[in-house]
């Protein structure tokens, strides 16, 4: 097969992955949008129990109160059709690895969906109470400290990327080892660059408090670390099945 029809070949694979992907998240939405105000008051619940007695959110746009409820149920289905999404990223990308590398889709897959997960969980759980009791706390006298949804929303979208990313660092240094982008002994030695690093991307990506960037920069860290440990096994378990005598 000649180079332009290669090239239109990949095209069309990377077309129809990507439908497949779109339509699956749209297929998963359209079964939680009954659902959408109550995913919505889910997401809110930790911001309304920081909220003074009586205090509420407000909708300053007029269709604000159908399209964020829409948007909330949106994105829970973006995250319970993120493992398929993922696959078909992999399946790919999968051709154009070697054997041994092909082993390691499935629970890269597996990883990226989880960790994605257990970081917005994190920044739910975690992160949203401790920042709006503190934001509560500072509020001055006599000011009624509301939000309207939709800047809410967008404030929950940014954090709950931020932290999911940040939770895809142990998968993005195994990748990037395994493809020989790097090697261990360079990630050991740009340590401190990524802790610095770190501490950047917690001041940009969270509330100016000290406490939020903090509590992400921490984990970026720890991620890191984990990510070279794990990198570091993955790379003895390949070596060993390519030894002679090594499975194959």
């Amino acid at each position: 097969m000649s180079t332009p029809d290669t090239f239109i070949s990949h095209l069309v694979e990377l077309r129809d992955r990507l439908l497949r992907a779109i339509l699956a998240v749209i297929i998963v939405f359209i079964c939680l949008f009954p659902w959408a105000r109550e995913l919505y008051a889910l997401l809110a619940k930790p911001l309304v129990a920081a909220l003074p007695a009586g205090g509420q959110m407000i909708a300053t746009d007029v269709v604000g109160v159908f399209l964020v409820p829409v948007k909330v149920a949106f994105l829970v289905a973006f995250v319970i059709a993120l493992p398929y999404v993922l696959y078909q990223v992999w399946a790919f990308v999968a051709p154009g690895l070697y054997v041994n590398e092909k082993r390691l889709v499935l629970p890269l897959v597996v990883a990226s969906s989880v960790l994605f997960i257990v970081g917005m969980s994190f920044a739910y759980f975690l992160v949203f109470p401790v920042v709006f009791k503190f934001m509560a706390s500072i509020a001055p006298e006599g000011v009624a400290w509301m939000t309207d949804i939709d800047k809410y929303l967008s404030f929950a979208l940014t954090t709950f990327m931020a932290f999911g990313v940040t939770f895809e660092v142990p998968v993005v240094v195994i990748v990037l080892v395994r493809v020989g982008v790097v090697s261990i002994e360079k990630l050991k030695e740009i340590r401190p660059y990524v802790i610095v690093g770190a501490f950047i991307v917690g001041a940009i990506f969270t509330p100016p408090d000290v406490i939020s960037q903090v509590m992400l920069a921490m984990p970026l860290w720890f991620l890191y670390e984990l990510g070279i440990v794990l990198a570091r096994m993955v790379g003895r378990s390949a070596a060993a099945s390519e030894a002679p005598g090594g499975s194959d």
